[in-house]
């Protein structure tokens, strides 16, 4: 008699709405959780491995059950066994195989968060083959944290994480420990768009965090008294001056990029968005990326400038940048600017706001 135990989990995308290239910096940020997902349906089998299926990338690849301490890594940002490590040192050690199907509906290196999304439902997958049927986001979203950032030293921060475990839009102060907080604001009209540009996802963070905590480190040693979290952007002018230009650029573009994302939050938190003060908040933290942190692309602007003359209110590069992403806040005018983004040489999806990882299908036996 064949099996019936079946698993489908699935986590989504996300936009940065307010804050971006700022979570590593410890800063808040405001994102939202959007309805491209991915997913992972599996089966369990007799075998001490997981067989994982990549239809999307044309391949299958098969990571074998930890028996003997944890796996060791077989190339760079390994985060299948990297989740599988996480998930040990939180006491949880997989004892049956399966039989998984790998599907996405979220653009690949683009700046949607479709690493963290993977990594999410992959330890989620996990954690209900051992009967876990109920899950805490911000735990999960730490455990993930773990498996893609610290584990390889990379420069990323927790955004994406906390973002796409919790779902819907979040104000996350991006600091030990991690807090968050649910905004209510109903929003729709977002058209996200891939400029079909591939970007080095570390490469453009590490240069940009680099830059950044290089020119803090020197206005603390300069100027004790000033604080990133505090000091206002008129009181940090005198500060500037410090520096050397590039970093003095990119230190500024952050101060009133903190300053956005404050008016913002006040905006959404408020529950009655202005969509026209929404959407130039979003061009004014696009052009700080830009021109201040110099993280977009001529590609990346031009379709910004196709989508306002299509009638968006506004948008602004989605992610670390570099190539990637873009998305245009465009209520009742969606159809118009998705034509528009896709003549400028991209490729266009409406996109709703959604929840966070989800548990789908449940039906598991004894995990031993």
């Amino acid at each position: 008699m064949p099996n019936q135990d079946r698993l489908r989990v699935s986590a989504p995308g996300r936009i940065c709405l307010f804050g971006e290239h700022q979570d590593f910096l410890g800063l808040p940020v405001i994102a939202a959780a959007i309805n491209l997902r991915f997913t992972i349906a599996g089966t369990p089998h007799d075998e001490p491995l997981f067989r994982l299926r990549m239809p999307d990338l044309g391949t299958e690849v098969s990571v074998p059950l930890p028996t003997n301490g944890e796996l060791k890594y077989q190339r760079d940002r390994d985060y299948l066994r990297s989740s599988l490590n996480v998930l040990m040192r939180h006491g949880r050690r997989p004892t049956r195989g399966y039989d998984c199907t790998f599907r996405s509906t979220i653009p690949i290196n683009a700046g949607t968060a479709s690493s963290s999304a993977m990594i999410l439902a992959w330890l989620r997958f996990l954690l209900a083959t051992q009967g876990e049927g109920e899950c805490d986001g911000l735990t999960l979203a730490c455990m993930a944290n773990r498996a893609e950032v610290l584990e390889f030293g990379e420069p990323g921060g927790i955004m994406d994480h906390v973002t796409c475990s919790l779902g819907g839009t979040l104000y996350i102060e991006c600091r030990d420990p991690v807090q968050w907080e649910a905004l209510p604001c109903p929003l729709d009209g977002f058209v996200l768009a891939d400029s079909l540009t591939r970007k080095e996802t570390t490469t453009v963070l590490a240069q940009s965090r680099c830059d950044v905590e290089t020119g803090l480190a020197t206005l603390r040693e300069k100027a004790p008294e000033f604080d990133l979290q505090h000091t206002s952007l008129e009181a940090a002018e005198e500060y500037l001056s410090l520096l050397p230009v590039h970093q003095r650029r990119k230190v500024r573009a952050n101060l009133v990029n903190r300053a956005l994302q404050r008016e913002g939050y006040a905006l959404l938190k408020s529950g009655r968005v202005d969509p026209d003060r929404l959407g130039s908040l979003l061009t004014a933290h696009h052009q700080q990326l830009s021109e201040g942190l110099g993280v977009s692309t001529p590609k990346l602007d031009r379709m910004l400038e196709a989508a306002i003359a299509a009638g968006a209110k506004g948008g602004k590069l989605n992610g670390s940048g570099g190539g990637g992403a873009m998305f245009a806040y465009a209520p009742g005018r969606q159809e118009e600017v998705a034509a528009a983004l896709e003549a400028a040489g991209g490729k266009a999806c409406i996109v709703q706001l959604d929840e966070g990882v989800r548990l789908e299908e449940f039906a598991v036996g004894s995990p031993c």
